[in-house]
């Protein structure tokens, strides 16, 4: 099997493409076709889910990404032991359904669009909510530190340890601990609520500037490294992604951010929606 080729990139929620390979996962059938517009889970940063919707009239249950070694071994998921992109690999998406269906089959693949656009809303808050937080965090810096796409010290980058997005919204989650001091970060004295506050009146104004919003894809194979790009009125924001996201900042409607601080942990809870 080669690589699969992703049209999720420029919106796509639906496709035909023929079935070029199966693998069994658990009790259950994993299909590969050529070309798809469902976007899998990520094995390395699983933050965005799989999308839902049909190969072939069946429900796909799951989709994961799977990778294929030179031998013709296929694993799945977190099982693959390659970095995202290994050129050693053949790089899968894996729609696991129900039933199988026969190799060398046309297939139509149909995404659930909604539940697509909620996923999507909720990556693009997540990535304004992730700058707004760095620019509301920069004066607690001591040391220099490399900046995000608009000039602030990226500590999104620098302390996050988990992300995952929803149906509009996301959980981040960044640690507070002994290595982010020695980088140069005080947490000292800090006010979820206050920084919280910040953060809202930043995304307020960034989403009634309905700054429009893009994907760069390099190229059509599940692995090519896309950039997300959002021109706010700061600048041209840009963060490495493999995900799906609106066109604009004013389809998120009100995007809100609550913060909590526990075990040298802080939260993000990010919200959007009208």
């Amino acid at each position: 099997m080669n690589s699969t080729l992703v049209t999720f990139p420029g919106g796509r929620t639906s496709g035909r493409s023929p079935i070029v390979g199966t693998v069994p996962v658990g009790g259950l059938h994993g299909l590969v076709v050529a070309e798809t517009p469902f976007h899998p889970l990520d094995h390395t940063w699983p933050d965005q889910p799989a999308d839902r919707g049909t190969i072939g009239g069946l429900p796909v249950v799951d989709c994961v990404t799977g990778a294929q070694s030179k031998t013709g071994e296929v694993l799945l998921g977190e099982a693959v032991p390659a970095r995202r992109g290994d050129e050693d690999w053949e790089w899968l998406v894996v729609h696991v359904t129900p039933a199988p269906l026969p190799v060398g089959s046309e297939v139509d693949l149909e995404v659930d669009a909604d539940f697509r656009a909620a996923l999507s809303a909720g990556h693009t808050a997540c990535h304004l909510a992730a700058l707004a937080l760095n620019a509301a965090l920069a004066g607690r810096w001591r040391k220099d530190v490399r900046p995000d796409a608009l000039g602030h010290p990226d500590f999104d980058q620098a302390a996050i340890t988990s992300s995952r997005i929803g149906p509009h919204g996301s959980v981040d989650v960044y640690r507070l601990g002994k290595s982010l001091r020695k980088k140069g970060f005080s947490g000292d004295d800090l006010d979820p609520a206050q920084v919280a506050r910040q953060v809202n009146d930043r995304l307020e104004a960034w989403v009634a500037a309905d700054a429009p919003v893009r994907v760069d894809v390099p190229g059509p194979g599940l692995t090519a490294r896309r950039t997300w790009r959002c021109s706010l009125p700061e600048g041209e924001a840009s963060i490495p992604c493999g995900g799906t996201h609106v066109s604009g900042t004013a389809e998120l409607g009100r995007v809100e951010v609550a913060l909590s601080l526990e075990d040298a942990a802080l939260t993000m809870r990010t919200t959007c929606g009208n």
